[in-house]
């Protein structure tokens, strides 16, 4: 019964969707508030409605129902309770149910918490919201029911995938899917203001709160992505350039530049064309990673569906929204007037090229990601684009990047001074030529780009910490009054240093990785491998019983001179019940290094296969990403966004908005 009641929620949630859609946009046109003040009751019930069938499809998955087909295929009775839940968004259906939820819970945030937005420009946003919910409701009633009952009902089920079987993927989805659905709120304000015909300083403050939380909470995702295949996969790596990590990663990118724009929008008046441009390129590149794990056209241990079917209806959707505001674009961008002028070197200049290379990168991993599928799908030959392109074409536009980050706050707005702004970084200068040199010096003399790289990220890290010194006059003032400084300062500032020297430090990560060794040999018990200064002692190797699997562990105790270090247990792990093999690696980290163990497959002889990795600084890598989303946090913790938000200033007598 329950589960027919989240079937029927789902119905009534269309309903709603399409009604959210339509009477909100129709009121705002014609000035009737009773209509417009509808997108408010209906986006909120629609939200509630959906979280009851969400919860329904949980309730199944918790209670093992194998009634229900979704369940009976990615779960089983033996699986501990988070892998039951996190079952729920590991296939298909469930995690279109979770996708819609978020979405619901967008829209229901800005009917509540959007008092502060104009009637009309929320009814608006709401409808275009409503929109994108009618969409992917249709397309899980006719394509994708996660409520499909089975009769009659298995005694067992297949199960997850053993892959997704651990805690970063539990929660790994849900963070990306925030992110994903976050950025649909900036296209919704996007298209209403398009409608709307006006754009202001007012609009970038509503539109950059709900994107830097969508930005942060996809930072996260993508991070925990990357640490996820890191230490699961067993091979080493914490990216691949895969086109579902890519998939990721276009959308942030997209979305950093378009929180650069908007300040330029909020600062200067300027640049508001482009901005929406922007937003709406961010959610449709969320949309493009929808329709590529669910399309068929990859096979990806991140893919869920290969229905043809469902892959023709999601990249309906797309043509839909992605075709139909850029039309709306091209015919009411031309009305938004430009506001300030401002010269090339100014804060504003450096903004812009902020984000110039970053949609150049972005459209490089675009172009590399997609190539491939478009050229066999036309019948040409079946081409393979993997890291050399991705190295050789996107890292050299990320180097200006860094350059930027350090000099660009530090110039005036409008007009600024480049020569004065450099001489301010004599500092941060000097601590990165002070980098290289030991860099050089310890790794003997390169790789000469991976020190270059450790010097682009001390230049950023230092510039950044050199701009916020400067902003509190450290030094050059009395302690006490560079202390009303800091009090004093926003904290979307202090946010900003956080987050660059978050970036500064992941770029460290990825720098250092050209330094990493590794060991591939067969050991048998009793043996040894030595790697990066340590001693591996490859003790023994013993059957270990799970809850749904069965495991070789292995016992390898590390030293170093004479001391012991560690002791390591990399697994082997069997699921009979889907018949896979997984690999559980033992990471020892001191936050400088990991020492990295996988265990490979027997000889039959009494040998095992050891993969051992010695990594420099690859924990900065999450760490960084941790700084740069708590940067963000600390950015949405400004007064701004919770009293004194910009108040739309009232337009010209007679002075009409396009409609």
């Amino acid at each position: 019964m329950i589960v027919e009641l989240g079937h029927y929620a789902l119905i009534l949630a269309l309903c709603l969707a399409v009604l959210q859609s339509t009477v909100p946009l129709w009121g705002a046109a014609r000035g009737n508030l009773a209509w417009m003040t509808l997108g408010r009751s209906t986006a909120v019930a629609q939200f509630v409605l959906i979280a009851a069938a969400f919860a329904a499809l949980i309730h199944a998955y918790v209670t093992s129902d194998f009634s229900v087909a979704n369940v009976a295929e990615n779960s089983n009775s033996a699986k501990p309770l988070l892998y039951k839940i996190a079952g729920v968004w590991g296939n298909h259906e469930g995690s279109m149910i979770l996708w819609v939820f978020i979405l619901a819970l967008f829209g229901a945030a800005v009917a509540l918490f959007g008092d502060n937005l104009p009637p009309s420009l929320r009814a608006r946003v709401l409808a275009v919201q409503g929109m994108i919910g009618t969409g992917f409701l249709l397309f899980i009633l006719l394509t994708s029911d996660p409520f499909h009952r089975l009769v009659p009902a298995p005694l067992e089920g297949q199960g997850l995938n053993p892959v997704l079987q651990d805690p970063g993927l539990a929660f790994h989805p849900p963070f990306l899917y925030l992110g994903y659905v976050g950025f649909s709120i900036s296209f919704c304000f996007a298209v209403a203001a398009l409608i709307e015909g006006r754009v202001d300083a007012a609009w970038a403050r509503w539109v950059r709160p709900w994107t830097l939380a969508a930005w942060c909470v996809l930072t996260i995702g993508i991070a925990m992505g990357s640490w996820w295949a890191y230490y699961t996969l067993g091979w080493g790596g914490w990216w691949f350039w895969d086109p579902v990590e890519n998939a990721s990663f276009m959308p942030w990118l997209a979305g950093t530049a378009l929180l650069h724009s908007a300040i330029v929008v909020e600062k200067r008046d300027a640049l508001k064309s482009w901005t929406i441009l922007l937003a709406i390129v961010t959610f449709s590149l969320s949309l493009v990673g929808t329709f590529l794990v669910r399309s068929g056209v990859l096979t990806s241990v991140h893919a869920f569906a290969v229905d043809p079917a469902r892959g023709s209806f999601i990249l309906l959707l797309l043509l839909v929204a992605i075709g139909g505001s850029l039309t709306l674009y091209a015919a009411r961008a031309p009305q938004l007037k430009g506001g300030g002028i401002f010269a090339p070197i100014s804060r504003e200049g450096a903004l812009v090229l902020n984000n110039l290379l970053l949609c150049t990168g972005c459209a490089t991993v675009f172009l590399g990601t997609l190539y491939p599928l478009f050229s066999e799908e036309l019948g040409g030959p079946k081409l393979s684009v993997g890291f050399p392109f991705f190295d050789r074409t996107f890292v050299p536009l990320m180097a200006p990047v860094l350059i930027a980050v350090a000099a660009g706050p530090l110039l005036a707005w409008k007009r600024g001074d480049l020569a004065g702004a450099l001489q301010r970084l004599w500092l941060a200068l000097a601590g990165t030529v002070l980098v290289v040199l030991v860099a050089f010096y310890v790794t003997g003399g390169g790789p000469v780009l991976a020190v270059l790289g450790l010097g682009l990220a001390a230049w950023a890290g230092l510039g950044a910490v050199v701009e916020w010194c400067e902003r509190i006059r450290l030094i050059r003032a009395p302690l006490g009054e560079s202390w009303r400084r800091v009090r004093a300062m926003p904290r979307a500032a202090h946010g900003m240093t956080i987050a660059h020297i978050g970036l500064a430090v992941t770029v460290a990560g990825i720098a250092a990785s050209a330094w990493q060794q590794e060991r591939i040999e067969v050991v048998r018990p009793g043996g040894t491998l030595a790697i990066a200064g340590y001693v591996l002692h490859f003790d023994d190797v013993a059957k270990v019983e799970g809850g749904d699997f069965t495991a070789d562990r292995a016992d390898v105790t590390v030293t170093r001179g004479t001391a012991t270090i560690a002791v390591l247990h990399p697994e082997k792990r069997f699921f009979p019940q889907q018949q896979a093999t997984t690999s559980v690696t033992a990471i020892r980290t001191n936050l400088l290094a990991d020492l990295y163990l996988a265990l490979g497959d027997s000889d039959g002889k009494g040998g095992w296969t050891l993969r051992a990795y010695w990594k420099p600084l690859v924990p900065w890598i999450w760490l960084g990403a941790v700084f740069m989303a708590g940067g963000g946090v600390v950015s949405l913790s400004d007064r701004r966004w919770r009293i004194g938000i910009a108040a739309r200033a009232r337009a010209p007598r007679g002075a009409q908005p396009a409609e």
